[in-house]
């Protein structure tokens, strides 16, 4: 996957710029600066946010608070360098998360740090959204319905598919900005939902909030698991400079501008969506919270069923945003390495073939929660947390012990204890669940 250039600095043969103008990343930059704020909160608040009150149990008050604070203000920082990144070599954009890793690294060394990461990522999110879209559809069915005969999971993500079999067609980020800006509203409904439906219940009457294991050796673990789901609930770098690239840009007014614009908006929105779940979830159940909270609210009835189905809606938008990087990684290697023609054939073929694919992983190990964990740890804290600030410090070489120096090295110590800690207990949960599990159940 050669660096691609970009339109200012055209010594591209035609067949090139072609080829530019058919992948979904390049071929359209006309996006105006709210599309990257709902494209961004689309790509950050995932279903993830509802297991953040779960997250606190295991955290407690005083942990769980200061690592919910710290994640946002560190994102924050790692996203805002990612979009100065975007664009500083006069000139050239880097469009993608991994042609930014070959300048940062090296033509070689750049491409093996960042695409593996970033597919365990992209393509791990998209398994997690099918089984997380189909039990969403099943917890709908069996609200509305408790006296209808039980569907298996297993055909509900069958019914989730169903859409990603259609929407995937559509070429690119521009082309998904309906779908995505629908996801976003979702988002922020459900969120709303969880915390006033909470506040509306009232504190529990037998409420406790010790840690949730007996054990000393259960809370760590527990503890460090946590930590994982607190790392996979702020992932959307991975496709920053992607939707970045959709944005117009001249030297007067480079991108950044209206990037920047959009991204603080979606934070103010992930801030909106994560601590008032957070919090209030885990002040009125305490630790007896379900790691979905909307598991936890059964009534009223028609409230959590409308909140799962907002879930569902929320999940078919961000699906897309995470698998558009994945399309265009896909039909790079087609076109570029085995010479494919550009074409629809092409594009239908390996799209289609790639969502029947996250479909059947999905149905196959709907346990995926634990994975995510796991794999949360070693692909979201480095791509999310770290990685931006090592290339920071590779491009920029900033003075030794100076502030931008030290914030970096910080952020690095934090993402790589995360990195190393969380895979431990979501590794453990795998091992618990595992042991009650039945293949398409």
């Amino acid at each position: 996957m050669p660096g691609s250039q970009s339109p200012q600095n055209d010594g591209r043969t035609a067949k090139e710029k072609a080829i530019d103008d058919w992948l979904p990343i390049t071929s359209s930059r006309n996006a105006k600066w709210w599309y990257s704020a709902f494209h961004n909160v689309t790509a950050m608040v995932g279903a993830g946010v509802l297991s953040l009150p779960y997250a606190m149990a295991e955290l407690g008050w005083g942990p769980g608070v200061a690592i919910l604070v710290m994640s946002w203000i560190i994102t924050l920082y790692t996203l805002w360098q990612m979009v100065e990144m975007h664009e500083m070599v006069p000139g050239k954009r880097f469009d993608r998360y991994h042609e930014l890793g070959q300048y940062a690294f090296g033509e070689k060394l750049g491409l093996w740090i960042v695409v593996p990461q970033q597919l365990i990522v992209e393509v791990g999110v998209n398994i997690v959204y099918m089984v997380t879209g189909g039990k969403s559809l099943k917890k709908f069915h069996d609200t509305v319905c408790p006296d209808c005969k039980s569907i298996k999971t297993t055909y509900f993500i069958m019914i989730f598919a169903s859409v990603h079999f259609v929407l995937s067609h559509l070429p690119n980020f521009n082309s998904i900005s309906g779908v995505s800006l629908a996801a976003a509203v979702m988002s922020l409904s459900y969120s709303t939902i969880a915390w006033s439906a909470s506040v509306h219940k009232g504190v529990q009457p037998n409420v406790s909030y010790d840690y949730k294991a007996s054990t000393s050796a259960g809370k760590v673990f527990n503890f460090l698991s946590a930590l994982g789901d607190v790392a996979f609930a702020y992932a959307g770098h991975n496709v920053v400079l992607e939707i970045q690239a959709t944005i117009p840009s001249t030297p007067e007014k480079p991108s950044k501008g209206p990037m920047w614009k959009g991204v603080i908006v979606a934070y103010i929105v992930v801030a909106l969506c994560y601590f008032p779940v957070a919090l209030i979830g885990y002040y009125i159940f305490g630790n007896n919270v379900d790691d979905n909270i909307l598991i936890t609210l059964e009534h009223p009835r028609w409230l959590i069923a409308a909140a799962n189905m907002f879930v569902v809606v929320h999940v078919i938008g961000s699906y897309q945003i995470y698998a558009m990087p994945v399309f265009d990684m896909i039909e790079t290697v087609l076109v570029k390495k085995m010479n494919f023609a550009p074409s629809f054939r092409l594009r239908f073929i390996s799209r289609t073939l790639y969502v029947g694919l996250t479909m059947f992983i999905g149905m196959t190990i709907p346990f995926f929660g634990g994975l995510l964990g796991f794999f949360g740890g070693f692909a979201f804290a480095p791509t999310t947390y770290f990685l931006p600030c090592v290339m920071w410090l590779a491009i920029y070489k900033p003075k030794k012990w100076g502030l931008s120096w030290c914030i970096n090295w910080i952020c690095i110590f934090f993402g790589v204890l995360l990195m190393i800690l969380s895979p431990i207990g979501g590794l453990r949960t795998i091992i618990l669940q595992a042991k009650t599990y039945e293949f398409y159940s």
